[in-house]
């Protein structure tokens, strides 16, 4: 059996822009990616509201993301994979943070998961880095946030060669799926279904599978 990690924010979690809930698992994109992968495969879920990839003082109260991958690597070994996408709240949150800023903290994350003995046999997993959508432009209420609508446009390229200079896997999810118009930061449910049949897909090609 393949076990998989979904480390990420709320729309890994499946916050709800329309109503604020959590979606139901079938609809949440990992448990998309559960079904479509089926038995042979183990998804773990681990996404929290609020999470970013940048720690310090400008995230008080959000700054979990090292502690918490840190604990969810300890707490549920051996992984095959890790997939990460963080970075959407980290623009949201603070103006002044740009997508070089977060993507030092992506490489922290990185990092973590690459020293640690949490993979099979006390290796290190493998890793699938997803690049977040692109903040729609709903949430550019403010100049703050138009700039975050900006900035997010940058993401793909920036994680890519992040997972480049890592030597792992990646996706841009910018290009399957796009930020709801409610909100401009959540996916609605049509969305998740799409993302998680693009990992699925993703995921297989990683361990040569058909299913």
């Amino acid at each position: 059996m393949v076990t998989l990690l979904c480390f990420g924010d709320s729309n890994t979690w499946g916050f709800n822009p329309a109503t604020w809930e959590r979606y139901p698992l079938n609809i949440r994109w990992p448990g998309v990616l559960q079904k479509e992968l089926g038995e042979r495969y183990r998804v773990i879920e681990d996404g929290q509201n609020g999470r970013t990839a940048v720690e310090g003082k400008p995230f008080a109260g959000f700054n979990t993301s090292k502690s918490d991958l840190v604990s969810a690597l300890a707490n549920h070994n051996p992984f095959d994979l890790v997939i990460l996408m963080l970075g959407t709240n980290d623009l949201l949150m603070r103006s002044s943070v740009s997508p070089d800023d977060v993507g030092k903290g992506i490489d922290v994350l990185l990092n973590i998961i690459r020293n640690s003995d949490a993979g099979p046999g006390g290796s290190a997993p493998a890793v699938l880095l997803l690049a977040p959508p692109p903040i729609g432009s709903h949430a550019g209420e403010t100049d703050a946030l138009e700039s975050a609508v900006t900035q997010s446009l940058l993401f793909a390229e920036r994680y890519a060669s992040i997972a480049a200079d890592f030597g792992c896997a990646f996706l841009n999810t910018g290009e399957i799926v796009r930020s709801s118009e409610i909100d401009g930061s959540h996916l609605d449910a049509s969305e998740h279904t799409k993302l998680g049949l693009a990992v699925a897909k993703r995921v297989r090609l990683i361990f040569n599978r058909v299913g």
